[in-house]
């Protein structure tokens, strides 16, 4: 019976999220990138490490749709991954 009257004097303050809010993808804008991610994982034993550049693709996917605030991708930690597109960029030049 204690507990209950804690709670009453405690006051709790809810906080936005650090990022704001991930909107879902109602009209599935982004499901085949979604779909794929997922089959990386499970053919990969859930390792995300393996999964990094269809990962991008679909935060891509949700940013070009405005389902998530737009990030520069180096901060989404995937700068290793754009070096990579540029370099190849430079090589069939």
């Amino acid at each position: 019976m204690s507990t209950a009257m804690n709670f009453g004097s405690k006051s709790f303050k809810p906080r936005p999220p650090d990022k704001g809010a991930f909107p879902l993808d109602h009209l599935g804008e982004c499901k085949g990138f979604k779909e794929k991610f997922m089959t990386c994982l499970r053919e990969n034993s859930f390792e995300s490490a393996l999964c990094r550049q269809e990962s991008k693709d679909y935060l891509e996917c949700r940013m070009e749709r405005q389902l998530m605030a737009k990030e520069p991708l180096e901060k989404l930690g995937f700068k290793d991954l754009i070096d990579e597109k540029l370099e190849a960029k430079h090589d069939k030049v």
